[in-house]
């Protein structure tokens, strides 16, 4: 297989203006040993000649006539608004009349007034790093909550689009229902959670290994397959009994569109994946932002296009080894359809007959999936009949049942 030979297809990059660099050292953070990659000491940030070739070389990768670009972290508030001006800039003088939309990820406690009336100006959706309720927050994110809050106080007032992404992990996964009411309380209406699963190597360098890697120890703030089931089932009966159509959990959005058949928007639960690279300051490409390792860089834009690096034989390897490495325990399943192995850096269990490779949540993913079962069935069924999967709301599961 040539490069000729792949088709293009949209991916989304995650753009790191200011590396690794971050204003908060939080506890489960799995990008905090990148930092500074090869800089020799130098500055690990972006410079102007980096940000035109990525936005020039970006926008020219994208087969459709949407470009969505991606700013992360680290944090990158930290660099000034003078750098997304000239991004936005370049954009404008590259784009050729594609729409194009830009979305930022941050910890939320550098926003100011300024901060705002630029995001609500020029059109960005805010990210928002928060883990739930002050107690939960503060201890695995250096006692940030209260800025955070301010942050989000200051996007709601300047009327910025803003949604939540929050980890579940060893300290607030007990707490469904007051961790999915927290964020009802605060007007989140877009709410997106994560499984924190991280393991270090064993020989005590507290180094963290890559999906796949085997061995190694969990971290203690790692979620645990029957918490993480218990969790996602939880936050589930809150939101299914009045909030569907009106809250939008990315999880169960995803789980729904496995149901329906369609793509699910969310790499974890979709049947391939390399679709979402990283690349750092100085232009290096990585096959996806959890496999920032040496093993998956794919080169510097620097020297190599973005586009080739993308369409290559290698990057369609990786992303069809989420199907093909698949152990014989999740080919069998009856949840393959809506899990499809869930991502592959949380694969490094071995499965009942064996073989490497299994999901370490997977037990999780069981009873989060035999649980919704009913719902989703029921709100497939309303689909196909062009009527609201809303209508699931204020039914019994005996119910549901009943009628599938």
């Amino acid at each position: 297989m040539t490069t000729s030979t792949i088709r293009p297809f949209p991916f989304y990059a995650m753009a790191k203006p200011a590396g690794a660099r971050c204003n908060l050292r939080c506890a489960y953070c799995y990008y905090l040993e990148k930092a500074a990659p090869g800089s020799g000491g130098r500055p690990e940030e972006m410079d102007d000649a980096m940000l035109e070739l990525f936005v020039r070389q970006y926008i020219e990768a994208q087969p459709t006539p949407q470009v969505l670009f991606t700013w992360h972290g680290g944090e990158p508030l930290l660099r000034p608004l003078a750098f997304y001006r000239r991004a936005l800039e370049l954009q404008r003088r590259y784009g050729r009349g594609r729409r194009i939309d830009n979305c930022v990820q941050t910890n939320g406690t550098l926003i100011t007034d300024e901060w705002c009336r630029f995001f609500r100006d020029e059109g960005f959706l805010v990210g928002i790093s928060i883990d739930g309720p002050r107690p939960q927050h503060d201890q695995m994110r250096c006692g940030s909550f209260d800025s955070v809050m301010r942050g989000i106080g200051l996007l709601t007032r300047h009327g910025v689009q803003w949604n939540a992404m929050a980890t579940v992990n060893s300290l607030n996964a007990g707490s469904p229902a007051e961790f999915y009411r927290f964020f009802k309380s605060i007007g989140c209406r877009y709410l997106q959670f994560t499984p924190v699963v991280e393991r270090t190597a064993a020989d005590g360098s507290g180094r963290l290994l890559a999906g796949g890697e085997a061995g190694g120890a969990l971290t203690p703030w790692s979620v645990s397959p029957d918490a993480w089931g218990a969790f996602a089932c939880g936050v589930f009966d809150e939101w299914v009994r009045s909030d569907v159509g009106e809250v939008f959990v990315e999880l169960f959005d995803a789980t729904l569109a496995n149901w329906a058949g369609e793509p699910p928007g969310v790499c974890s639960l979709a049947p391939t994946c390399g679709q979402a690279p990283a690349m750092e300051h100085n232009g290096d490409l990585y096959s996806c932002d959890h496999f920032v390792f040496p093993a998956y860089r794919l080169g510097n834009i620097g020297r190599q296009p973005m586009a080739a690096m993308m369409f290559s034989p290698r990057q369609a390897a990786f992303a069809m080894a989420k199907r093909t490495a698949l152990p014989r325990q999740c080919r069998e399943c009856r949840w393959l359809f809506a899990c499809n192995g869930e991502c592959p850096r949380n694969r490094f269990d071995r499965d009942r007959y064996g073989n490497p490779g299994l999901n370490h949540l997977c037990r999780g993913y069981a009873r989060y999936f035999a649980h919704v079962a009913p719902y989703m069935d029921f709100m497939k069924a309303e689909l196909d009949a062009g009527r609201a999967p809303a209508n699931v709301m204020g039914r019994d599961v005996k119910e549901l049942r009943v009628e599938n």
